[in-house]
């Protein structure tokens, strides 16, 4: 997958944990979209992601951004994983993984020996315009959130 960055973001139209739409169109000419992709609810990893994006929100909010999680369980699951986690963004229902497949983050993945298809970790950050401002692939929980913010306050600094 060729990277993305400075490319327009593909669009996309997904439910969110209500069964509401949610298109990256609907942020176009407003806010900032924190995209990311993880590979399951209620994980350690990824519950450790959504935590770390949960208590820095307010500080993504008050630089004019969205967060939008997005893997490919189910309305039922992401409304149980934001509940039991109180996380005040959308996570995004990619069940059929097509969303993951335009940004290059569906892959064959090992664990334990077992090779499967799965999201590979990554985050988006897509500019007011639709463009992808950069991108994190093959993402490190520890310290992502903090590096995410950092470039966010750069790119909206006058």
């Amino acid at each position: 997958m060729e990277k993305l960055e400075g490319l327009q973001a593909p669009q996309f139209t997904l439910s969110n944990e209500k069964g509401e739409k949610v298109s990256l169109s609907d942020f176009e000419g407003k806010k900032y979209v924190i995209l990311y992709f993880y590979p399951k609810d209620a994980t350690p990893g990824c519950t450790t992601q959504a935590c770390d994006f949960r208590d820095a929100y307010e500080d993504f909010s008050n630089l004019n951004a969205v967060i939008l999680g997005v893997s490919p369980d189910n309305e039922a699951s992401h409304q149980r994983f934001i509940e039991k986690q109180g996380l005040p963004f959308s996570l995004l229902v990619d069940e059929k993984h097509e969303v993951a497949e335009k940004y290059g983050v569906w892959k064959l993945k090992k664990m334990f020996g077992k090779e499967y298809m799965g999201i590979e970790r990554s985050t988006f950050l897509i500019d007011p315009t639709g463009t992808v401002v950069k991108e994190w692939r093959k993402v490190k929980v520890a310290g992502h959130i903090e590096e995410a913010l950092a470039t966010l306050k750069q790119l909206t600094k006058a």
